[in-house]
């Protein structure tokens, strides 16, 4: 009974603290916060194994908020307990309660939602973007049981978000896997933004939904400390994944924040006074008790499997390929860039511990089932799931792995702002698009990754932490060689990248020793009347372009940019040397890689850019010659492009 007090008051204090942050800053929402007070302080103060102090430390136990909304109540709580924050171990401090009336502020670390790479380790992703929480808090928990740690995941979810599809991927993922260290409590308040929840979200029926999904499953009231305390007991003892559905009040002890709807609304400053009185009214009768114990701490760190990827050295592209069966593919000289990505990925799992590979079934397409063969407790198969998959990819990451998440480029856009929310916690996550553009042929549109290029592209025009390395690079490889060579680049370089890859087997480009770097990119034939440029399958397209000038005495020059961003120095140049006049050729709609060229001639001024990429939406063909010309994308079409250009008054 004296912890159940102590709960109570303490939820009181911290209530009190999240309606003035809120209210200093002129935004934010005080009533999700109020919701889940005391499961809050019960988490945080009592059922939590970790360090406030040391937010890094490796088996310590996490906390997801997935209604990342409902921050300024732990924020609370981490100021209370003197919690570090900061982006790294260098510059690290202690958050005091004074700097909670800092709260959305530009120069502080405590945005209104809550973000590991603006300086609260604590947290493990970005959140805010609802139903993402729990796939995350999946990541975490299958990289705690690689590591071979009794780590265990909490995640909080509202009951409004819980409408999201995601939310019931990441459930039956987690029960399918058996992660019993995953607890997801549920804040049932009954009101979303606009007003109540649906039906749907009743406490009735998400119980009822998480038992059908396999979860051990139990509803409780949210403000009972007693009864949070015995819905904890079996997290990481049942064997199936422990969820609780806690009602809630919205507003909870703040009788200003109740009456109407104040979802995203604080208090006037004015108003603080009435609502710390309201407050106090609300644990009114409840016994004064001592300061809550210190969190229990954390248990003893297991040395994790780590190798730094720039210390390894990578067999040769043969031998790769040799060790992956391969070699009569090989020695025929045609190999897909898919075929030659799943070898690499293969070595990359030989050579690097904490590779890790999720696929959304399709697998045998993609080619990352050569990992899965090799090393199947590393690999994770999503099934039809992308958007989970990207999450959970993100929570492995914040664990210190390094993920690659496979699929089709069409269906990765299906998960495009996981994808964004990834990239916003800054996740080393590796996203690569098979049976990318057009040359798919019969399968048709609804199979081909055709906004990819501009989507990625738009991550590296911003620049990451260290105000020079784009937040993302795009890698789009020709030929097996660069394939495989890419996806090393990928390894090496910290943060997302993305690479692009195709399904038809084609002839072999380069020589196996040849240099691929971010920012680069390659001239395959030399002219000086104007340059193609282009990158992936349509470099063999341009190849051919490039012959069919030459019978008109035209001598263009054809460039691989197989890396985004490019080298604007390095271009301009090569540019200049091909006469000035370039043409852009892309297997997908526009926005892309004409786009950077433009912007790079755009700088100079002296150059001139044609942009060409898909000119309709494309239809199942029989042949990739049959979609390229339907698509106005063939050679003939692409040479008829370049004559006028040519003709380009000066």
């Amino acid at each position: 009974m004296a912890l159940a007090a102590a709960i109570h008051r303490k939820a009181a204090e911290l209530g009190k603290s999240a309606v003035r942050m809120t209210a200093k800053a002129g935004s934010g929402h005080p009533s999700s916060g109020l919701s889940l007070a005391h499961i809050v302080t019960y988490l945080m103060y009592r059922q939590m194994r970790y360090d406030p102090a040391d937010p890094w430390h490796p088996t310590a136990d996490r906390l997801v908020l997935s209604e990342g909304h409902a921050v300024p109540i732990v924020y609370a709580a981490l100021a209370d307990l003197g919690a570090t924050v900061g982006r790294s171990r260098n510059g690290a401090s202690r958050l005091t309660p004074h700097e909670l009336d800092q709260l959305r502020a530009r120069d502080s670390v405590l945005d209104g939602h809550p973000n590991p790479a603006e300086g609260v380790p604590f947290f493990d992703a970005a959140t805010g973007s609802l139903g993402q929480g729990l796939s995350v808090a999946a990541g975490l928990a299958a990289a705690a049981r690689l590591d071979g740690s009794d780590r265990r995941v909490y995640v909080l979810v509202g009951d409004g978000e819980s409408r999201e599809g995601q939310i019931w991927e990441a459930a039956d993922f987690i029960a399918e896997r058996g992660l019993n260290n995953v607890c997801a409590i549920f804040n049932a308040n009954g009101h979303g933004q606009a007003g109540p929840v649906s039906p749907q979200q009743s406490t009735k029926h998400l119980l009822a939904k998480l038992k059908a999904f396999g979860w051990k499953a139990v509803e409780i009231d949210g403000h009972d400390p007693q009864a949070i305390a015995r819905a904890f007991r079996p997290v990481g003892k049942s064997a199936q994944p422990v969820a609780i559905v806690a009602r809630t009040v919205k507003g909870w002890g703040v009788a200003q924040l109740q009456a109407g709807n104040w979802h995203g609304k604080p208090l006037s400053e004015s108003e603080l006074a009435e609502a710390g009185a309201s407050l106090d009214q609300a644990v009114a009768g409840v016994e004064p008790d001592g300061r809550l114990p210190a969190p229990p701490k954390p248990p003893a760190a297991a040395e994790a499997k780590r190798q730094d990827p720039l210390s390894v050295v990578w067999p040769s592209f043969g031998e790769a390929m040799e060790a992956a069966g391969l070699g009569p593919m090989l020695a025929r000289g045609k190999l897909a860039t898919r075929r030659a990505y799943g070898a690499a990925l293969r070595t990359a799992g030989e050579l690097i511990p904490q590779v890790v590979v999720l696929d959304g079934d399709v697998s045998n397409s993609t080619f990352s089932e050569m990992f899965a063969a090799a090393f199947p407790d590393r690999f994770f198969e999503c099934k039809i799931a992308e958007q989970n998959m990207v999450s959970a990819a993100a929570g492995l990451s914040a664990a210190g792995f390094i993920p690659f998440v496979n699929s089709f480029a069409k269906f990765l856009s299906r998960a495009a702002d996981q994808i964004e929310m990834a990239n916003i916690s800054r996740a080393n996550l590796k996203l690569v698009g098979s049976h990318a553009g057009i040359s798919l042929a019969a399968d048709g549109p609804s199979q081909m990754g055709l906004l990819d290029v501009p989507f990625f592209r738009a991550f590296g025009t911003v620049r990451g932490d260290d105000r020079e390395s784009p937040l993302c690079w795009l890698f789009h490889p020709a030929d097996a060689v660069a394939a495989y060579h890419c996806t090393r680049l990928m390894l090496e370089q910290p943060g997302m990248c993305y690479m692009r890859t195709h399904r038809p087997d084609m002839p072999l480009l380069y020589d196996p020793q040849t240099r691929f770097e971010p920012g680069g990119f390659q001239v395959l034939v030399g002219g000086d009347d104007l340059a193609i440029v282009t990158a992936g399958y349509m470099v063999h397209v341009a190849l051919e372009t490039a012959a069919l000038l030459a019978e008109q005495k035209v001598r263009a020059a054809v460039i691989d940019a197989y890396a985004l961003p490019i080298d604007g120095q390095r271009l301009t140049d090569a540019l200049q040397r091909a006469g000035g006049h370039a043409l852009v050729v892309e297997d997908n709609y526009g926005g892309g890689l004409g786009s950077a060229v433009a912007e790079v001639a755009a700088r100079v001024g002296s150059l001139r850019v044609a942009t060409l990429c898909c000119q309709r939406i494309p239809k199942s063909t029989r042949s990739a010659e049959e979609i390229l010309e339907y698509c106005g994308v063939g050679p003939a079409q692409i040479a008829d492009h370049a004559l006028a250009l040519l003709k380009w008054p000066r």
